[in-house]
Formats: C-alpha cells, structure tokens, sequence
C-alpha cells in the first residue's frame, strides 16, 4: 500500500511558476513509478507527467518544455515545477503510483492517488 499527499497548488497569474510536491509511504516507495494527473472543470483526468525510480521521465506535449517531473527517494517525495503557468492549466493537481521495479513509464493503470491539490491560474 502507498498514500500519498499533495501540497503547492495556489491561486496564480499566467506566466507564474509553481512547484506541487507529493510524500509518499511505505518503505518500497523507490520501487514505484509515479506520475502527475490533472482534471480541469468538466473534463477527464489526464495524464501530465511520469518519472521512474531510474529518474526516467515523461511528458504530455501540453507541458513538455514547462513541466519538469522529479523525484527524491530518501524523502519519499516526487515533485513537479510547473513554469510558463497558462489559464489552461489550471485543475486539480493528482499524484499516483504505480510499482515497477522494472523502472518503466505508464501513462495510465495507476492504482494510488492522492487526494489533489488545486491550481488556478488567472490570464
């Protein structure tokens, strides 16, 4: 089992910068890839970002060159820098997990999340 939690979303301008942060449980937490999920105001949950215990990343192109995926396995914590903040960007902001000791990258199958967090930004 792993919980996670997020932290960082906020209110912001566009062209603003913002880091989430998501801490994690559990002992094995390096054996897991984890990712960034975000649903905007009436739409699905997509799919932001992955990065494996490897430090493999991934992106969705609507965030590749603003969004950087990381992650610290010491502090269980995986973070996410968001840049270049757009109106579009703006949702609730999920992190998940899912175990690959394998180290690869899924863009979906998770089966842990976090509760969200918030991020608005205004143009």
């Amino acid at each position: 089992q792993v919980q996670l939690v997020e932290s960082g979303g906020g209110l912001l301008q566009a062209g603003d910068s913002l880091r989430l942060s998501c801490a994690g449980s559990g002992r094995t937490f390096s054996s897991y890839t984890m990712a960034w999920f975000r649903q905007a105001p009436g739409k699905e949950r997509e799919y932001v970002a992955a990065i494996t215990w490897r430090s493999n990343t991934d992106y969705a192109d609507s965030v590749k060159g603003r969004f950087t995926i990381s992650r610290d396995n010491v502090k269980n914590t995986v973070y996410l820098q968001m840049n270049s903040l757009k109106p579009e960007d703006t949702a609730v902001y999920y992190c998940a997990a899912r175990y690959s000791s394998e180290g690869y990258v899924y863009r979906g199958g998770y089966p842990y999340w976090g509760q969200g967090t918030q991020v608005t930004v205004s143009s």
